[in-house]
């Protein structure tokens, strides 16, 4: 697979960046002014009445502040936090280690929650709408089932695929959020706060540049602000002004809307291999030798958000936004022949 410049493999000193870059409380957190005026409202109410908060779901595309915002959550309520992943949950065993763990009012917080198996499923439902823990002792006919109790905790669950998370597991979730791509603004100042911290100097159209490339995604924004941070100081004077940007993210082959290697390789195999399409997912990442839910998950959705892209019940269809971004001749699509 090709490594992005949006989505890099991290090492140690990254993800202590990372952790540093995100902000502490809701206040800090910048942009989702919908989803944070109803977490606000939602964590008023809980510490008015001193109960745990309600259960919370989180969807949207990766990169967005999900996890981020789990930890706010946990702050402002003065509660300490959990984090684990769906697919690391394998057993029901290792669900029931991690509730017995839980004190009063504490967050777990479940990324990529619609990864649970179904067995550990069946145990979590329990845990959410009643507090307890079922456990069988014993084997055979002489088993019996305990129910142990639990301290009242919140479970928030992150997802970047909604549609796949059953049904009685997404309905045991009291609120419901889904983050949606920044705007401009808000990227503007999410770039600048960062620079601050990492001591990055900067002048505004550095910052404009890298905030209109990064394709509403904080973790995107951040992550080229870092790089042509390197750019800068190894083959200019350290100060990231619009044309070092420029040079430095054309160096990182990403374009003017944001668009990298992966993405514009999507468009040209719809256009030139499968003729504009429609042509399906699964026949697109076998051409470009890619995982689908790479395709499905991390580009698909900026394309689609462009209007460069459009799904449709015969497959995926470059349109011609797309065709003008890339410099080539619009052809209409092929209709089928019905008769």
């Amino acid at each position: 697979m090709t490594d992005r410049i949006i989505s890099p493999k991290k090492n140690s000193e990254e993800a202590g960046f990372d952790v540093a870059l995100r902000p502490r409380s809701l206040d800090e957190y910048i942009g989702q002014d919908r989803v944070k005026e109803n977490l606000r409202i939602l964590i008023e109410a809980a510490q008015a009445r001193a109960e745990a908060l309600d259960h919370v779901l989180i969807y949207g595309p990766p990169g967005l502040g999900k996890t981020t915002l789990a930890h706010v959550v946990s702050r402002e309520m003065g509660v300490g936090i959990k984090v684990t992943a769906g697919p690391a949950i394998e057993r029901a065993g290792d669900l029931a280690a991690i509730l017995t763990n839980l004190r009063q009012g504490d967050v777990l917080f479940i990324d990529e929650v619609h990864r649970l198996g179904r067995v550990v499923e069946e145990v979590l439902y329990p845990a959410m709408e009643d507090f307890g823990l079922d456990i069988i002792i014993g084997k055979g006919p002489g088993a019996r089932s305990i129910r142990l109790k639990l301290p009242r905790f919140t479970i928030i669950g992150a997802t970047t695929r909604l549609a796949l998370m059953t049904a009685p597991l997404r309905a045991r979730f009291g609120a419901v959020y889904r983050l949606d791509f920044y705007k401009e603004a808000a990227m503007l100042q999410i770039v600048r706060r960062s620079a601050g911290i990492l001591g990055v100097d900067v002048d505004e159209e550095g910052v404009s540049e890298i905030a209109r490339r990064a394709r509403g995604t904080p973790r995107v924004a951040n992550r080229l602000l870092k790089r042509v941070r390197d750019y800068a100081q190894v083959r200019a004077d350290g100060i990231i002004t619009r044309a070092v940007a420029q040079d430095a993210l054309a160096l990182l082959e990403v374009d003017p809307l944001g668009l990298d290697d992966i993405d514009r390789r999507v468009l040209w195999t719809i256009i030139e291999k499968f003729e504009g399409g429609p042509v399906g997912l699964e026949t697109i990442a076998a051409a470009l030798s890619e995982e689908p839910d790479t395709i499905m998950d991390v580009v698909e959705p900026y394309l689609l958000q462009l209007g460069f892209l459009d799904r449709t019940p015969r497959g995926r269809i470059a349109t011609r936004r797309a065709y003008h971004h890339l410099g080539v001749e619009y052809r209409e699509q092929a209709q089928p022949n019905l008769f």
